[in-house]
């Protein structure tokens, strides 16, 4: 070989594409906004919903911001961080889902701009970073306190996060069963109140319409009782919960039986029997009256349950078990030998009732109960699946408003505080940082243009409308009624949220955007070999942003 002429290093695989410098954040950039740009029209009272199908051919219709997301089959990985984003935000708050990744994608539309003029995105990321830290404080400075005996209060921040989805003509009724269901199953510990929004059980079924929605204090179950000689009701019910399975147990080891004359297989089957009912007279000496089984019920026991009037469930899941039990006040027994009096839980009415084409379970009138359900009702499929998602939506943000006893005015009021707070701060702050944290102000002034935009107004004249009220007339709640296309006070209009949406959606829009700027090379290996599934040979979809490739 002579001598300068070197050998290429191959480090990278065949096939490996890589994108870097620039060129890489401004592909993320794309897709992160790509994603935004998705779900911005959902955005506020007046945005529209989203018809997804899927590769199977199922329909969902939602305007749930997390549901669109999760629905859609992303492939670009910084597209997929914006999709963890709604995730977080739906996981946390329940509400604020499509104001998040709204919110991120602008952030990252600003920092493109200043990455032209050579901003560098270390910089950029550290003047976000002050600059959230700056919004939380100035957002807890908005806030209202809410006190978990306020239902009025309550019920407003149920139906600010329900308005605009596809069932916000029964708002009214679905947020007065939101909060009566948060309010049952909250409790006190030390000085804090805790909500486990999985004590409240929602049971969907269609029929009716959503107006026929209620909710029950105590637990529905979508099963039916085991045996057709049962009473369909029973009055002043007392429970046992059964854990173990009302059957012959199976030998542990793999055993034999040699039957040598036929009186031994009498004997046999006869203990079997015995066995059987002494379980069924073990329940009765408890005096139960109803009795839910957590795995299966044998034939003959089943018998000689009816025979006892004891209306019997077999198969019910360990989740409603422990709901029924906090509803009840049973205890979960798992040895029959260990059934006493005690372990009986108590419902004013235990009956199967038919609800649309099946019977359901409705175990009703428990004093304070610790758990409850709510059955879910409307026109078709999908009216009830979206109804679940606003329903939702509404149980969390009461749940997170009890915690956190905080609230703070919606319509954009806040997010336009936020932005002329900010380009103050950011003037203290100095240096180049204050580049970023004018463009962080400027970014979260998407919220009220989008409401406005969604809603068909001017842009425009509304943001200038909004910053005479809070600036010049120093009108901290003035928002954007979308309806009527006015500046109101929006602590009068009653349109309230908690206030860690806000601040969630600031922390995690601004930390997702700080990771996908922090990003100046991207390497993705070679797909799979071989065509995908259906392609029948040739060239497989390329990925967006040069994360595709030739696949030979």
């Amino acid at each position: 070989m002579m001598a300068g002429q070197q050998q290429p290093i191959i480090v990278l695989r065949e096939g490996t594409e890589r994108t870097k410098g620039k060129g890489a954040q401004y592909n993320n950039i794309a897709a992160a906004r790509a994603v935004a740009d998705a779900v911005r029209s959902t955005l506020g009272p007046k945005g529209m919903d989203k018809m997804l199908v899927d590769s199977m051919g199922d329909v969902v219709i939602t305007n749930d911001g997390a549901t669109i997301l999760k629905e859609i089959d992303i492939e670009h990985p910084a597209a997929k961080m914006v999709v963890e984003l709604a995730k977080t935000q739906d996981n946390e708050c329940g509400d604020g889902t499509t104001s998040t990744v709204v919110l991120a994608g602008e952030l990252l539309k600003k920092a493109e701009d200043l990455i032209d003029q050579n901003v560098h995105p270390t910089v950029i990321a550290n003047g976000y970073r002050l600059a959230a830290a700056e919004s939380v404080r100035i957002l807890k400075s908005l806030g209202v306190k809410v006190n978990s005996k306020d239902e009025k209060t309550l019920k407003n921040i149920a139906e600010t996060a329900m308005t605009g989805k596809s069932v916000g003509t029964q708002k009214d009724l679905l947020a007065e069963v939101a909060v009566r269901a948060v309010r049952s199953v909250m409790e006190k510990r030390g000085s804090k109140m805790y909500v486990d929004i999985d004590n409240i059980k929602v049971e969907k079924k269609h029929g009716g319409s959503v107006a026929d929605t209620q909710l029950i204090e105590g637990i529905i179950l979508d099963k039916e009782r085991v045996h057709p000689r049962m009473p369909t009701s029973v009055k002043n019910g007392k429970i046992a919960l059964i854990d173990s399975a009302l059957e012959i147990k199976k030998t542990e080891v793999d055993a034999k039986i040699q039957i040598t004359d036929p009186g031994q297989l009498q004997k046999f089957l006869d203990e079997e029997e015995k066995t059987l009912k002494s379980k069924v007279d073990q329940i009765k000496k408890s005096g139960a009256t109803v009795v839910f089984c957590q795995k299966g019920v044998d034939d003959l026991v089943q018998h000689y349950l009816a025979k006892a009037n004891i209306f019997t469930i077999r198969r019910v899941k360990k989740s409603d078990m422990e709901k029924l039990a906090k509803a009840t006040g049973a205890k979960l027994v798992t040895n029959l030998d260990d059934l006493k009096t005690s372990d009986l839980g108590k419902a004013g009415m235990v009956e199967e009732r038919k609800v649309s084409d099946s019977d359901m379970t409705f175990v009703t009138g428990c004093k304070d109960a610790k758990a409850v359900s709510i059955l879910i009702r409307g026109g078709t499929e999908h009216v009830v699946d979206e109804a679940d998602r606003a329903l939702h939506d509404a149980l969390k943000v009461t749940s997170v408003a009890i915690e956190d006893g905080q609230a703070i005015p919606g319509g954009g009021c806040a997010e336009i505080e936020l932005s002329l707070a900010l380009t103050k701060f950011g003037s203290k702050v100095g240096g180049r940082e204050q580049l970023a944290i004018e463009a962080f102000a400027k970014a979260t002034e998407i919220i009220p243009w989008t409401l406005a935009e969604n809603a068909g107004l001017d842009s425009i004249n509304v943001l200038i409308k909004l910053r005479s009220e809070h600036e010049g007339k120093k009108r901290k709640a003035a928002g954007i009624d979308v309806f009527s296309g006015a500046v109101k006070d929006m602590k009068k209009e009653n349109i309230i949220e908690p206030m860690r949406v806000k601040t969630q959606a600031i922390e995690a829009a601004t930390e997702v955007a700080n990771m996908i700027l922090r990003i100046d090379d991207v390497i993705a290996a070679k797909k799979g070999a071989g065509p995908p599934p259906g392609a029948g040979g040739g060239m497989p979809p390329g990925g967006m942003g040069g994360m595709g490739g030739m696949d030979y």
